[in-house]
């Protein structure tokens, strides 16, 4: 049976049509998935993300232990930053994404995780089997209710409802940091391009903050509109734009791994050492569809320089067109075809996102 986050019962009485999702049931949307995407875009949505995998890190080993679980370095990251990173195998392929928050100096353990639900098993086997012979504590946070509060209103609209020992620190958040108080944390990231935080509470303090942030006119949103604002932010999705056998430099996420320090051996280095000597095969690329259609993950591109994948597709609301990611061959540009349905479609390539913070990038 799929698990329920502790809102489910309110999911439901807000009309939401309610589907699996990484072993959870989740809700798909409230009845209008694009007026959810447009409330996201131009007011303030708030989604249930309370499936994600938290996790506390401690022990006396644990930065030695990030800092080879990760292709990016936690070494940099000061109390209340973090940083977004790929988890790798030693061939270099993506296991999972996630996010790293440094915690404040005073908490108990000193690093945060946020991963994938639907990876949470492999995950947690994978670090298990790297923490050998290492003094690391792993705890899984799942007792916590998380809430992404998401628009260009969403902070102004939402600050009144956090603990009031947070607000003052929580307005004057820069993104990729974060602030916390007993149990209440909240971080300035989120899915979807715009604004806003991520805000973890205990269960029936999450369930009050719920029930008021719909009081306050902040719109309840699904999968559906979540999945159409991260692919319009260029936002990779793991086991379609990323996998295990992709890695990062082929996946539009190079940026991610940190190579400074030489010295540093995290899992899969060497792999991804090999690839960039070679020069990597492929890339990740936008793609913007010039006609009618829609573009779905696996359907075929044709550039000059070879075939390619969709790895993501869908409508994007605010453009009003077909978008999606691509796998390409390296040095692809400008026009392609997308095979819909058996017959060949003109597209072009692009770079990614396409809308951010409200504003089309698309030329």
């Amino acid at each position: 049976m799929p698990k329920r986050t502790p809102l489910f019962e309110r999911h439901v009485e807000a009309g939401g049509q309610m589907v699996p999702f990484g072993g959870w049931e989740m809700p798909l949307h409230y009845g209008s998935q694009i007026e959810e995407h447009h409330q996201v875009r131009r007011h303030a949505g708030i989604f249930d993300v309370s499936h994600m995998t938290v996790l506390d890190v401690g022990g006396p080993d644990a930065l030695h232990w990030l800092r080879r679980l990760l292709a990016n370095d936690v070494a940099r990251l000061v109390a209340g930053q973090a940083l977004y990173s790929c988890m790798l195998n030693e061939a270099g392929g993506v296991i999972d994404d996630l996010i790293v928050y440094r915690r404040a100096e005073d908490a108990p353990t000193p690093y945060r995780l946020v991963a994938n639900a639907a990876t949470r098993d492999k995950n947690l086997a994978w670090m298990q089997a790297a923490r050998a012979g290492l003094d690391v504590r792993i705890e899984a946070r799942d007792e916590l209710l998380m809430l992404a509060v998401q628009g260009p209103q969403a902070c102004g609209l939402a600050l009144p409802l956090l603990p009031a020992a947070l607000r003052e620190p929580a307005a004057a958040l820069k993104p990729f940091h974060a602030v916390e108080s007993a149990d209440a944390f909240i971080g300035r990231t989120g899915y979807t391009g715009e604004d806003g935080w991520e805000v973890l509470l205990p269960v029936e303090t999450g369930r009050a903050f719920w029930d008021a942030a719909l009081a306050a006119g902040i719109a309840p949103c699904g999968l559906g509109a979540r999945d159409t604002l991260r692919l319009e932010a260029g936002m990779n999705l793991y086991g379609q734009d990323m996998d295990e056998e992709h890695s990062p430099l082929v996946s539009g996420l190079g940026w991610t791994v940190a190579w400074e320090p030489d010295a540093r051996a995290f899992i899969g280095r060497e792999a991804l050492e090999r690839e960039r000597m070679a020069g990597p095969a492929s890339m990740l690329s936008g793609i913007v569809l010039e006609g009618r259609g829609i573009m779905r993950h696996g359907q075929k591109v044709g550039t000059e320089a070879g075939d390619g994948l969709i790895t993501s597709g869908g409508f994007s609301p605010t453009i009003g067109r077909s978008i999606g990611l691509a796998r390409v061959p390296i040095g692809a540009s400008g026009a392609c075809e997308v095979e819909i349905r058996g017959v060949r479609q003109a597209a072009r390539l692009c770079r990614p996102p396409f809308v951010r913070r409200g504003r089309v990038l698309l030329s």
